[in-house]
């Protein structure tokens, strides 16, 4: 019987300490697996979301056909001069970004006690300061508070989406489709955000937008002068759907990873593993971002109901 000869140990030059060659040896192959799952495990949620955000939005996405359809012709577009029709209405519409939501004026107390009926029409509105406002997703009893970022244009996108696609926004409101988690994102909060995240992708402060994206929504506002709250319904619904896309990716990766984490925290808080499986809402407003700069810039937009992810207003 042959007796395997132990491999020689030597000094750790970090340590001073004995360390076996066999050790080093699997510490190196731990290491190289490690990382092998690593860039697996990324390359999982990455193709998931994917999978489950065309599913969402249809075969027209970026997804499906993107390559095939995106300009990068992008000096031709820079060039082109606005049309006197195009400047008039980016102007009416940078005059509305100037406008601060102002709690003290009898127009914008309206609008607030008619987004609140367009939510809640068989419910009286106790005051324009209630409790009753967290349930729409503010962030304390005076919604006034929340409009300081981005003024009275974002209580305007509110209220357009949900007298124009009312379906679409008692949707979202009440959460009422999908996989949906115990913690979910603030509706108006999130709205809000919609908002302030398409004044900056579509460069709106700019004397003229030079991004293709802001470029060709300028051509579309030319041809509708309701384009940008258009665009501010489906921003919307595409950031649901992102939500969900990512979140569902969430979960598989780590019933595939990770269940052995999962399974204790289940053991030890429900709340807190739930936590763990939602996504960050800044993170699905970058990817939401993301999608519609893409969509923009498609060659074959010529209004902004032609955009791929329109159709998720008509779900």
């Amino acid at each position: 019987m042959r007796l395997r000869r132990r491999r020689q140990c030597f000094p750790s030059c970090s340590s001073l300490h004995r360390v076996d060659e066999d050790e080093i040896y699997w510490r190196q192959n731990k290491g190289d697996e490690e990382l092998d799952w690593s860039h697996d495990s990324t390359h999982v949620i990455s193709q998931l979301t994917q999978c489950f955000t065309n599913a969402m939005v249809g075969s027209r996405s970026w997804i499906g056909g993107l390559f095939n359809r995106y300009s990068r012709r992008t000096d031709k577009y820079l060039d082109r001069p606005l049309t006197p029709l195009e400047e008039q209405r980016l102007q009416r519409l940078r005059e509305r970004l100037q406008v601060p939501f102002d709690e003290t004026r009898p127009d914008h107390q309206e609008s607030l006690r008619a987004l609140w009926y367009a939510a809640y029409p068989d419910i009286p509105l106790k005051g324009l300061i209630s409790e009753q406002w967290k349930e729409m997703g503010w962030q304390g009893p005076n919604p006034s508070t929340d409009f300081r970022g981005c003024g009275f244009i974002s209580l305007e996108n509110l209220l357009f989406f949900a007298r124009t696609y009312p379906a679409s926004f008692r949707r979202l409101l009440f959460k009422q489709e999908g996989d949906r988690a115990t913690w979910e994102y603030p509706f108006a909060v999130a709205g809000i955000n919609v908002s302030f995240m398409l004044i900056r992708m579509l460069e709106l402060y700019m004397v003229k937008p030079k991004c293709l994206p802001g470029i060709n929504f300028v051509r579309l506002l030319g041809e509708d002068e309701e384009a940008f709250d258009v665009l501010y319904c489906i921003a919307f619904e595409l950031m649901d759907a992102q939500w969900l896309a990512m979140q569902a990716s969430y979960m598989e990766f780590n019933v595939l990873s990770l269940s052995l984490f999962l399974s204790l925290c289940l053991k030890q808080s429900k709340i807190m593993a739930n936590t763990f499986l939602v996504p960050n809402l800044q993170e699905v407003l970058q990817v939401t971002r993301t999608q519609l700069e893409r969509e923009l810039a498609l060659e074959d937009i010529h209004r902004i109901q032609d955009l791929p992810a329109y159709n998720l207003l008509y779900q």
